[in-house]
């Protein structure tokens, strides 16, 4: 497989989208060697785009990707009814997967029969395969379980788990990476989910430097250890220099640095302080990225 791009959404001055500028970015991504992205995930501030815009930004990264290239389409609601109507919508422009979070808002509920039921219901109303996405820091804490998840590999159309929570990517690929598709959602054990028989990884910083995620896992699955444990080092010490100081905000002023459009989020996050950027900045031209 390879690495996925959890692709920004760029917003003007006025904080409109600006789908221009979304256009300009894949134009290098298309020529980059990733695999594919993942649109309307967190990097691109899905909760605090319409629905109308959500699905204007995944027409827009779908018809401007290289013909190699994948798509997965977040879809990130609440209701049942609501996921499977938006998963219609993306699919019918295209997107090769789609990528469900756990509902979040009533949280005490979220026990393993009903996210069993959700994810269920949601893949069997498709044709489109679906993965889902283990991320507590954006659905209220909830994490999904091994056992969830071994149930959830035996869906005929859910075919993998993105995962960015911390120490959880071991007990998933021992669990199911022979029937299921395990792919690590940080920079921060991308390497270690590789090693382990992950198929690739979403990496943020490959918003920024496609190039050199895209070598770091090149170099991992030729089993050229040594070369690839130190460019994996200065990648994470990188990841935490961009996106681990300053969030979104921060991955898309590294863009901006990088000659990329990032802009800044829309509220209510904040553009990053001018500290962080002169750190982050400081810390690319050191590495001589920029």
């Amino acid at each position: 497989m390879g690495v996925f791009a959890p692709i920004t959404t760029p917003f003007d001055a006025k904080g409109e989208v600006a789908y221009d500028k979304l256009k300009d970015n894949m134009g290098f991504y298309a020529n980059s060697g990733l695999k594919g992205y993942l649109a309307l995930g967190s990097n691109g501030e899905n909760k605090s785009l319409s629905n109308s815009e959500k699905e204007k930004v995944l027409a827009t990264i779908i018809q401007n990707k290289s013909s190699d290239q994948v798509v997965m389409a977040g879809c990130i609601f609440e209701s049942t009814r609501e996921t499977i109507e938006f998963a219609k919508i993306a699919q019918g422009l295209g997107t090769d997967f789609v990528t469900l979070l756990p509902p979040s808002y009533f949280k005490k509920e979220m026990t393993d029969p009903v996210l069993l039921k959700y994810f269920s219901d949601v893949a069997g109303s498709l044709s489109t395969p679906c993965l889902v996405y283990n991320a507590p820091q954006f659905c209220g804490g909830t994490t999904l379980s091994v056992n969830l998840v071994k149930e959830l590999a035996r869906h005929p159309n859910i075919v993998g788990i993105k995962d960015s929570s911390t120490g959880n990517i071991e007990s998933f690929l021992l669990a199911v990476r022979d029937t299921f598709n395990v792919l690590p959602g940080s920079a921060n054990f991308f390497v270690t989910g590789l090693v382990m028989g992950a198929p690739g990884g979403v990496i943020s910083l490959a918003n920024v430097f496609p190039d050199i995620t895209c070598r770091l896992y090149n170099l991992t699955v030729n089993k050229k250890y040594e070369e690839a444990f130190r460019l994996n080092e200065r990648i994470i010490k990188l990841n935490k220099s961009v996106s681990g100081s300053g969030g979104v905000a921060a991955v898309k002023y590294a863009m901006d640095l990088a000659g990329l459009y990032g802009g800044n989020p829309r509220l209510p996050l904040l553009p990053l302080s001018d500290d962080l950027r002169k750190k982050i900045e400081d810390y690319l031209k050191k590495e001589e990225l920029i």
